[in-house]
């Protein structure tokens, strides 16, 4: 397979599980702010800080008010990580490589672009969001089914299993890193409002249902953050992430460098105690430090197979 080939592939799979998590964000936080009594205060701008965006978003933006936050989420061409922009990008990806997917894929991903430019000015409003977010969500889960289902499973398909988790596992981090800031600010996991937080963060993952199966206890912070992080069995935990990482780079040649780093990264997540880190404060150190792992890893794997890739 060409390195140009591999490299689209990747980054198909990343776009569109970007466009899809943050989606799944902004749905989950316009939830918990209904649910929300009018005295409590939610800061949008919290969206912005879990993309890693904040100072382009600043350089754009003077309010940090609802309507900028989304427009910048959802609709805004310079914001690189906006759902506009990834799913555009994923799109130019399958174009460039229709001959390595199947050929629904492109009628797929080109209606979802489609869709896309018609109905975003009317999802950035209120009334529209749901509805529009929902079938965006919904969309990128066909698409990354027909792949699943009938494209070859071979080192293509590789190339788009490890973009699709690293991404969701860099994404996963970053969401628990937001709902640990507020839980060590003070809010309570037990108390009702913080309960709505971190039913927040599980419905990011469309995890809630999961967590109530597996758990079962009550919705707080330390129990959420080791679900999301550490249940191996559900399939938008961060360790089953990057352990889908790990098995695709394991079938690929060339693999030694970026191989050790998913697994050496895959046992930090298992080894850590969430309930020390948060009696210790040290919970967003470990996420921080996560993530740094996670884009080591990233820039192993394009060192690897993408010659024309040069690190920040």
């Amino acid at each position: 397979m060409l390195s140009r080939v591999a490299e689209r592939l990747y980054w198909m799979a990343r776009y569109l599980e970007r466009a899809e998590n943050n989606a799944r964000m902004i749905m989950a936080f316009n939830s918990m702010a209904m649910d929300m009594p009018r005295e409590t205060r939610l800061s949008w701008k919290d969206l912005v800080a879990v993309t890693g965006m904040e100072e382009l978003f600043d350089q754009h933006y003077q309010r940090q008010d609802e309507r900028n936050c989304v427009k910048f989420l959802m609709a805004d061409n310079y914001n690189p990580s906006s759902i506009a922009s990834c799913i555009k990008a994923a799109r130019e990806n399958v174009r460039t490589t229709r001959d390595q997917v199947p050929t629904d894929a492109w009628e797929v991903i080109n209606e979802l672009y489609r869709y896309t430019l018609d109905n975003l000015e009317q999802g950035i409003g209120k009334r529209a969001r749901h509805e529009f977010l929902n079938e965006i969500v919904g969309r990128c889960q066909m698409l990354n089914g027909l792949l699943a289902g009938c494209m070859s499973h071979d080192a293509g398909y590789d190339f788009i299993r490890v973009g699709r988790n690293l991404e969701r596992a860099d994404m996963g981090t970053r969401q628990i890193e937001v709902g640990a800031l507020q839980f060590l600010d003070g809010w309570d996991g037990t108390e009702s409002y913080g309960g709505l937080l971190w039913t927040s963060v599980l419905r990011n993952q469309s995890a809630f249902q999961m967590y109530r199966h597996n758990v079962r206890r009550g919705v707080n912070g330390p129990l959420v953050i080791h679900f999301l992080l550490q249940n191996e069995p559900f399939p938008r935990s961060v360790v089953h992430s990057l352990t889908e990482v790990a098995s695709a780079l394991g079938r690929l040649p060339l693999n030694e460098i970026p191989l050790r780093t998913a697994l050496q990264a895959v046992r930090h997540v298992r080894e850590g105690d969430v309930e020390v880190l948060i009696r210790k404060e040290q919970v967003i150190l470990f996420l921080e430090n996560l993530q740094l792992e996670i884009g080591e890893l990233h820039d192993d794997i394009a060192k690897t197979w993408f010659p024309a890739y040069e690190a920040a």
